[in-house]
């Protein structure tokens, strides 16, 4: 995985991402669980790396099983720390 150099990306950000009718439209806040299926997850990756320039694999750790907007993002700013 790799980060762009506009900085690591937020619970907020993720969660705006998220938001895009073909995935979570209607998650609470950036502490809702939920569970991407394939086609969801596939979208988010290609939303995260057209719009904020982060390019992450299917089969990181944080998108296996319930996961959350925040987890995502602690995540992601994890590994660009690395």
């Amino acid at each position: 995985m790799s980060t762009a150099p506009g900085g690591p990306v937020s619970a907020a950000q993720v969660r705006e991402l998220l938001a895009d009718p073909k995935i979570f439209p209607y998650l609470a806040d950036d502490d809702t669980e939920f569970v991407f299926d394939s086609l969801g997850l596939v979208w988010f990756l290609h939303l995260l790396e057209l719009r904020r320039g982060v390019l992450a694999e299917a089969d990181e750790p944080c998108f296996a099983g319930p996961t959350s907007a925040r987890r995502i993002a602690a995540y992601l700013t994890e590994v660009a720390v690395r």
